[in-house]
């Protein structure tokens, strides 16, 4: 099982893409309402929770995700569930994935140090320790961070990589018509 962390104030597009395109790639994986049942996001977009933390295992857990967004970040850096979650990611060499802000949440922890990492700028410094990169994406051992929002179709084909492989995340990615940006043909 994998799982999505969601707070209030969490980034739309950077849970739900990914949950939809690992879903859509099999994978086994569930929203889970840190804040309650029902999340409201930063755009205020209201969203039912699959679990909640008391009904979590990690005995079968492939991994966790952290989406970004404000005060959804802030969030999930006060739940003492998260942070102990994200250890046991970390310590038990699981699958840690955060996005935009989010990486800020191990990194404030320690748990990046000495890793390649990349978050939304402004928040490097919160990344302690962690070899700040300027890529999209970063994937480092188990632990993989992208920018933002606009990074989350190879954020999410990177995790499908990690959790299946790359050749079903290759067939996802082609599936839903993505394409690196271009400019609009005119007629």
């Amino acid at each position: 099982m994998f799982y999505v962390f969601l707070a209030d104030g969490f980034e739309e597009a950077e849970a739900l893409v990914p949950l939809d395109l690992l879903r859509r790639a099999g994978v086994d994986v569930y929203t889970v309402g840190i804040t309650g049942p029902v999340v409201c996001s930063s755009k205020k977009i209201k969203v039912f929770a699959d679990l909640t933390p008391e009904e979590i295992s990690f005995d079968q857990c492939e991994g966790v995700m952290l989406p970004g967004g404000m005060p959804g970040t802030e969030n999930l850096y006060r739940s003492s569930f998260v942070q102990d979650a994200v250890s046991a990611c970390v310590s038990q060499k699981k699958l840690l994935c955060a996005i935009c802000a989010a990486p800020s949440v191990p990194g404030r922890m320690g748990l990046l140090r000495g890793k390649r990492a990349v978050c939304f700028p402004g928040f490097e410094t919160k990344l302690t320790g962690a070899v700040v990169c300027d890529e999209p994406v970063v994937k480092d051992g188990m632990i993989i961070t992208a920018k933002g929002a606009g990074c989350v179709f190879p954020f999410s084909h990177c995790i499908i990589s990690a959790l299946r492989d790359k050749n079903t995340a290759d067939r996802i990615i082609k599936e839903i018509q993505y394409a690196p940006m271009h400019e609009a043909q005119e007629v």
